[in-house]
């Protein structure tokens, strides 16, 4: 590796350090730090994150075995849509979905220039 090559690609991860620090200080960051920070806080939410996980768990082991019955995927959703419902839960998604859409778009910005989708598939042949 050249001099020169090993400098680009301190500057690229720089650069790449960088971008990340600004990421953080996004709005959309800032909101879904804030909105993760009350769901990790608040133990209703988290009781229901518990009861959510356990009953996945179930469902994923009756199904494994061939077990599993709609009434158990109905308590699955059902559960689910519990969780959801909860409000600080409920900004914590949309806080989340409003900074995939961020990234998105910066990872088309990133990749714009370049023959690859970085954030998408960038893996080898043979891909459908």
């Amino acid at each position: 590796m050249s001099i020169e090559t090993a400098a680009d690609t301190t500057d690229v991860e720089a650069l790449g350090r960088e971008l990340g620090e600004v990421i953080t200080t996004l709005p959309e960051y800032q909101s879904f730090e804030a909105a993760q920070q009350r769901v990790e806080a608040d133990d209703d939410v988290q009781a229901k994150i518990s009861e959510f996980e356990r009953i996945r768990q179930e469902f994923m082991l009756a199904r494994q075995t061939g077990n599993a019955t709609q009434s158990d995927l109905s308590k699955l959703q059902d559960t689910q849509e519990e969780l959801h419902a909860m409000e600080p839960m409920a900004e914590f998604l949309e806080a989340k979905s409003a900074l995939a859409e961020r990234l998105e778009a910066v990872n088309k910005a990133i990749s714009e220039p370049l023959a690859v989708d970085f954030g998408g598939e960038a893996g080898g042949c043979c891909q459908d």
